[in-house]
């Protein structure tokens, strides 16, 4: 990371304004539930035991929106970013491959068909939770979109967002009844090689989300 005022380059993943094409429309995300933002304060827990059930379109469309959907018509987003600039991007690995989030459309592309959650965990220093998690959401960032107003404090400001858009995602999550932590400990490079993701792409942060045992 540097300090280069430099424009980003373009994003060779940038997604489609619509839901077009390899892009496929996700359900209609809820924005309300049944239990209240202090309950589901008080509930949340890191859980790392999960059972062996798949992730329906519906949860991972409710995770996906709470983590960085668009909540206005001037597209700004569940999680505040600095300048408004956006640079994180949301994978989900589950056993029907990779999927790549686009907000502003509330779509999803499938980028691997493949299961590819045994070699995140292999890359997250074999931690059981990453393999047997529903659904592992992958942080990553294109530090480049906040360095060309933010300098070189863009890596903090990256990072504080990824921490807001965590948080959202284990609290939903905790509201949907389902058990949910978040992992910093893993090898980069190997995350990145795993997802194949574009050389401007980080992985930040990784999410391992499942139903308890």
């Amino acid at each position: 990371m540097t300090g280069s005022t430099k424009q980003p380059e373009a994003d060779p993943r940038a997604p489609a304004s619509r839901c077009t094409g390899e892009w496929t429309e996700l359900p209609p995300p809820r924005d309300s539930g049944r239990l209240s933002l202090e309950t589901v304060l008080r509930r949340r827990r890191s859980v790392r035991e999960y059972a062996p059930r798949p992730f329906s379109l519906d949860l991972l469309s409710q995770l996906f929106w709470a983590a960085q959907g668009v909540t206005s018509p001037s597209g700004l987003r569940t999680a505040p970013s600095a300048g408004a600039l956006y640079p994180l991007e949301l994978y989900a690995a589950t056993e029907r491959g990779v999927l790549h989030y686009d907000p502003s459309s509330h779509c999803v592309r499938t980028v691997i068909l493949r299961d590819v959650r045994p070699a995140l965990q292999r890359a997250a220093l074999s931690q059981e939770a990453v393999g047997e998690a529903g659904a592992v959401f992958v942080v990553a960032a294109v530090y480049q979109r906040t360095a060309g107003k933010y300098g070189t404090r863009a890596e903090r400001y990256v990072h504080i967002e990824t921490g807001h858009a965590a948080q959202n995602l284990l609290l939903q999550a905790t509201a949907l009844d389902l058990g949910a932590v978040p992992i910093g400990a893993f090898d980069d490079d190997q995350v990145a090689i795993v997802l194949g993701l574009p050389k401007a792409e980080r992985p930040v942060y990784l999410i391992a989300v499942g139903v308890p045992r």
